[in-house]
Formats: structure tokens, C-alpha cells, sequence
């Protein structure tokens, strides 16, 4: 057997001399002495290499340019020691993989699963949630979702700070847990989508402007210079991103990615790097015999993103829709504070469950411009990921509190049949299948004094608007992120699952999921087939012959539906069909089966 080692490489174009420091420890990996410094030698392309060195697998290792402190290598497999300290060699096939028949899951159409690994279990680690799938397993989901596992400073943070792109956190058990997460998730008939963060790198332990032009100030984002995907020397830095996109699909097995606001990859290039990223994905996904899916954060509502590219788009798999989670939270909670404010009425949340984009070339009052472009009616509705709550749109609300809160039980039936049965791609965030009532905080972890302090000003100027007093009921006290306090309250409290009110629900989710593997009027991504009708204190939506019927007033309501129904698949309260109407108690929900479908 061939014993695996790497050879030292990193790309510095600009610099004048590159050396490889490697620390020298005794065997509990404590510094003994003085580092040892060899010269790097410089090779084609700004890269410079090691010459016939090569380090064994769980070596330490810096790099210093010019002269200047050591740091961690850009493409760093390994932080065990944080985003400041040495990096480590990894052997990728060390793993006895178990998933040899895995089939691979396309994203599109499936049941997904959101969950941040610090606060899913009370351990906050990946083997802690392998313990977990099980849930998962009989709700019915078919991907988990993970947020962003990069490494990331200090040891809490939700992981859209990371700095070392291509390791994995080491308080989440670092890569070999990775692999070990993924493996029982295959085992378990679940994809695995990992979530990656391309548009900006986190303020601390930020250090590849160090090595070479990863950013330019062509372009600017809401966190500063814009990564160089367009100017001189941006090759090397998209190989950077399309590299670490690619060593998580084969080396990690993982199914899908999901790229955070691409938005912000300000690319004026001929070819934009999502339609480059694509194309590779697309060949990888032909040279492991799987499906492998990408799936784009956009706020441009904007239908090429799920073009191919060989028509022009950018060839992502299915691209986020918030325009339906405002649509339908605005609808049920009566929030009209913020981005909110274009949102709330039934004919809103109507546009929304057929064409996407309720911005789709209208007028954004809260962007104050005309915002987006159609999604031809054509385009299958799977390639639109949609939920009810997110991490974004509770963790971004000032007190991080859940719909549970605003909600009562029947609202939150509502919304779960009103995402679970649309014609898009549907998403749950952990704890909301069961109605959690533990908020879920922004937190972070930095030890620089004036960088927490920035971010907690920060955090309570952002609040200080968009109405959140008034929806607060008065002075908006926003959570310390700093706070270990704030970290713990997030966790999920896995007693909950158990009590009768939570249970219940529950039970509505897993129904409703089993209703959409089953039923191909509820599976289909048709949007052609799915309508909307409503009047005082009810609506209906139509998936072909399945009607999902909600009476939202306190008071029993008789609501039409569009043909006699057959059949009452699922319903929230007892429910009674007379012909083409159906009686619903109040605040309730039902997904039935009609003789018909009106036209």
C-alpha cells in the first residue's frame, strides 16, 4: 500500500520568495523549538512548489510570504488548531466509504432538510447529528442541508464568516467527521447538500490577500471588496472557488451545494463563473455516475440562473424563491414591516404559488425600483427552493424568534400544507416541523474586542428600523451575539418533540410528506396545474385534482372547492365534505382529493 502524502504548493504571483514553515512539536503536538523554514521554489502561473518534498498524512505546516508571518495555506484541508493557527494535511481516502451504491439524489422535487450542526444537537457536533438522521428518517425528507461547515473563528458562529474555505470546523469534528456524517446519511437514503459561502470571506483569519489578488476593488459588496473574478490574475482565484466546489462532491461524496448570495459574485467576465462552476459539476456529475445539484441564494429573482448554459444561463439546479416564504409569512402572520411590506394580501401569496416571483418586473416598494423577470411557464417549479422559515428569516429578525411564536398552531399547519403542497421544491428548518419555540439567534465568536463590539453596534443599528419596535411592541433589546447565553438559547430543545402540542404537529408535517411522495398531483413541479382562489377569511390552492383549503377566521367556515370531493387526505381538524364544499373548523387546514378540477 502506497503511503499517501501531499506535495507543498500555493499560488503568491506577487511575491518575492515563499517558505514553508513547519512547526516541530513532541508527540502531544506541543511546540518544542523553533520552526523549521525551507525555501519554496517558484514554478508556471504564480505557483510555487516544494520541489521533492512531500508531508504525510496529519502534518502541520505554514506558509510565509516575504518574509512575513506564517499562515495558514489557502486551500488548508485542516485547521485543528483555528483559523490562526498551522494548517494540516489531510488524506481524503483515509475514510472507509460504505456508500459504493448510492444512487445520488437530484435536489429538484425533493423534501429538504435545513439544519445548522453547532445547534441541531446540545453536542454541536456532526457525529452528535448522525445520532439525529433517524428524525429525519421518519419525517421524510430526502437531503439535509447543512450550513456552512468552512472553518470559521472561535467556536460558535452560524458560518457565513469562514475563512478557511476548503477545511471543515474543527468544533464540528473537522473533515474525517465530515466524511463520517455523510457515509451515515447515504446509509440512511439521505442526500447530503453542503452549504458554501463564495462571495466574501469573514473579517478574522481572513488571509489571502496576503497570497495573491483574491479580492479587487473593481467591484463592491455589502462586505467590502468583491471577490476577482473579472480582473487581472482572476483565473487562479476562480479555480480557488470551482476547485473547493468539486473536492467537496468527490472527496466528501456530498449530493449538492447550495451557494450563498450569488448575487454578490460581481462577475462582468464573458462567461460568469456560476455558468463555469456548472459546466465542471455537470462533468464531474457524468464521471461518478451521479446527480450532483447546485442551488443558488439570489435575491434578483432573476429566471436565468436556472437557464442552462448552453441557452446563456448559469445553469444552477434550482435557485432559493423568497418571494413565496414573504408571501405566505406575511399572509399568515400579518407582518408588513420591511421587505415585508410588498406582501400580505391573498392575491400576493396567489402569484407567488404560481409564478414564482412575485417581483417579477413589478414595483418593489421596500427596493423602491421595479425588481425581477418572469419564470416562464414552462420552467418546472422543482428548480425553486421554498419553505416557510429559514435560518436567514429567523435569524435575522432582531429577537431570532420563530413563527411558532406569532403563530397559533392551526397558522402553522397553514403554512407547512402551503409550502409542502406547492409545486416548488420545499424546505423545513430544523425544529419547525414541530412548531419550536427556541429562538435561533445570530451569534458569533471573535476574539478581537473591536471587532464584537462592531458587530453587536451593528446588530442593533440594523434593528433600529423596518418597525421592529412596533412589531416588538416597544424597544428592541437585541440579543448579545457574543453571548454564550445566545448560543444556548438556540439549540433545540429535543423534549419538545414529545409534548402533545408539538407531537401533533409533528405528525401534520410527516403526513403531509408522505402525501408528496405519493401523490403526483402534489409531487409534480407544474405549474400550469396549480391556481389559487379565495374570498373572506379562506383560500384555496389547487394542485391538479388536489385542493388544499384553508379557513383562517375563528369561526367554522364552508369553503368551495373545485370538483366533489373524493377524498380527505389529510386535515388538521375533522373536517366534512358535502359535494364540492367542504366544512372547516376555525383555523384549519385540509388537502383533499376532488371529482374534478375547475378550469
Amino acid at each position: 500500500m502506497t503511503l499517501w502524502t501531499w506535495r507543498p504548493r500555493v499560488w503568491a504571483p506577487a511575491a518575492r520568495a515563499v517558505d514553508l514553515v513547519m512547526p516541530t512539536t513532541d508527540p502531544s503536538r506541543r511546540p518544542t523549538g523553533r520552526p523549521r523554514v525551507m525555501p519554496l521554489e517558484r514554478a508556471e502561473d504564480g505557483w510555487w512548489v516544494s520541489g521533492p518534498l512531500t508531508l504525510p498524512h496529519g502534518t502541520d505546516y505554514w506558509f510565509s510570504v516575504d518574509g512575513a508571518d506564517p499562515r495558514p495555506d489557502p486551500r488548508s484541508p485542516w485547521q485543528p488548531s483555528g483559523v490562526h493557527g498551522p494548517s494540516r494535511t489531510f488524506d481524503p481516502g483515509r475514510f472507509d466509504w460504505t456508500d459504493r451504491d448510492w444512487p445520488g439524489r437530484d435536489i429538484r422535487g425533493a423534501v429538504v432538510y435545513e439544519l445548522h450542526v453547532g445547534t441541531f444537537t446540545p453536542e454541536g457536533t456532526l457525529d452528535a447529528a448522525v445520532g439525529r438522521l433517524g428524525h429525519l428518517v421518519d419525517l421524510g425528507v430526502d437531503v439535509v442541508e447543512l450550513m456552512p461547515v468552512a472553518a470559521f473563528p472561535g467556536t460558535h458562529g452560524w458560518g457565513y464568516d469562514g475563512v478557511a474555505l476548503y477545511a471543515v470546523h474543527e468544533a464540528y469534528g473537522g473533515p474525517a467527521a465530515l466524511q463520517r456524517f455523510v457515509d451515515a446519511a447515504h446509509a440512511r437514503g439521505l442526500a447530503v447538500c453542503l452549504d458554501v459561502v463564495y462571495n466574501h470571506l469573514g473579517p478574522s483569519g481572513n488571509y489571502l490577500g496576503q497570497f495573491g489578488p483574491y479580492f479587487t476593488d473593481r467591484h463592491h459588496t455589502p462586505w467590502g471588496a468583491a471577490v476577482n473574478l473579472d480582473g487581472p490574475d482572476a483565473g487562479p482565484v476562480r479555480a480557488f472557488l470551482v476547485d473547493n466546489a468539486v473536492r467537496w462532491l468527490r472527496e466528501f461524496h456530498v449530493d449538492a451545494l447550495r451557494l450563498d448570495a450569488v448575487h454578490a459574485l460581481v462577475d462582468d467576465s464573458p462567461r460568469h463563473l456560476l455558468a463555469e462552476l456548472a459546466d465542471a459539476v455537470a462533468s464531474l456529475a457524468d464521471e461518478v455516475g451521479r446527480p450532483l445539484s447546485l442551488v443558488a441564494e439570489s435575491d434578483l429573482n432573476d429566471p436565468r440562473t436556472v437557464t442552462p448554459t448552453a441557452d446563456g444561463g448559469f445553469g444552477m439546479t434550482a435557485q432559493w424563491a423568497d418571494d413565496v416564504h414573504h408571501a405566505v409569512h406575511a399572509f399568515l402572520t400579518g407582518e408588513r414591516h420591511g421587505y415585508y411590506v410588498d406582501f400580505g394580501t391573498p392575491e400576493v401569496l396567489a402569484k407567488a404559488l404560481t409564478s414564482v416571483f412575485v417581483h417579477d418586473g413589478w414595483w418593489s416598494t421596500f427596493r423602491e425600483q421595479h425588481w425581477g423577470a418572469p419564470v416562464p411557464p414552462e420552467v418546472d417549479g422543482h428548480r425553486f427552493v421554498v419553505f416557510a422559515s429559514d435560518h436567514d428569516q429567523v435569524g435575522n429578525r432582531a429577537l431570532g424568534d420563530r413563527p411558532s411564536v406569532r403563530l397559533d398552531q392551526g397558522g402553522l399547519a397553514m403554512a407547512a400544507a402551503l409550502v409542502l403542497c406547492s409545486p416548488y421544491t420545499p424546505m423545513v428548518f430544523m425544529g419547525e416541523e414541530w412548531g419550536a419555540r427556541t429562538p435561533w439567534q445570530f451569534f458569533t465568536d471573535h476574539a478581537e474586542p473591536d471587532l464584537a463590539d462592531a458587530i453587536r453596534r451593528g446588530r442593533t443599528e440594523e434593528f433600529g428600523g423596518h418597525g421592529w419596535a412596533d412589531l416588538y411592541g416597544g424597544t428592541v433589546e437585541v440579543p448579545d451575539p457574543q453571548s454564550p447565553a445566545t448560543v444556548a438559547a438556540s439549540r433545540l430543545d429535543w423534549d419538545e418533540p414529545g409534548r402533545p402540542e408539538h407531537a401533533r404537529l409533528l405528525a401534520w408535517y410527516r403526513d403531509l410528506i408522505a402525501l408528496r411522495h405519493r401523490e403526483p398531483d402534489i409531487a409534480s413541479g407544474d405549474r400550469t396545474a396549480t391556481g389559487v382562489e379565495h374570498g373572506e377569511g379562506w383560500l384555496v390552492a389547487r394542485r391538479g385534482r388536489i385542493e388544499v383549503a384553508l379557513n383562517l377566521s375563528d369561526e367554522p367556515r364552508r369553503v368551495r372547492v373545485g370538483g366533489d370531493v373524493v377524498t380527505v387526505l389529510a386535515a388538521w381538524a375533522p373536517v366534512t365534505a358535502y359535494g364540492d364544499e367542504v366544512e372547516l373548523p376555525a383555523r384549519a387546514v385540509a388537502v383533499l382529493r376532488t371529482a374534478s378540477t375547475k378550469e
